[in-house]
């Protein structure tokens, strides 16, 4: 049972942080060509996205090499779902 839940935790927050980085980027795309003040929208979405992918990154790595491949597997499917929803959205 423990081996399952090495697999599935990471991979179920993989896809959580990657639906939060991607969804993010997209948000912030749509948002910040029609803002006063691009640069500010563009760079603290770009430190917060990528600060929350590293911290968490961090953690599956240290809970061993299964975990982190697990976790960036998930990060990648959630990268193919929202590039396929937001096409749709468009």
């Amino acid at each position: 049972m423990r081996d399952v839940e090495l697999i599935t935790a990471p991979l179920a927050a993989g896809m959580v942080l990657g639906i939060l980085f991607f969804g993010g980027l997209w948000w912030t795309v749509n948002r910040g060509l029609t803002a006063a003040l691009p640069a500010v929208w563009f760079g603290l979405s770009t430190l917060v996205r990528v600060a929350v992918t590293v911290c968490a990154l961090y953690y599956f790595a240290r809970l061993g090499l299964p975990s982190l491949i697990a976790c960036l597997c998930g990060f990648l499917i959630a990268r193919s779902a929202v590039k396929r929803l937001t096409r749709l959205s468009v």
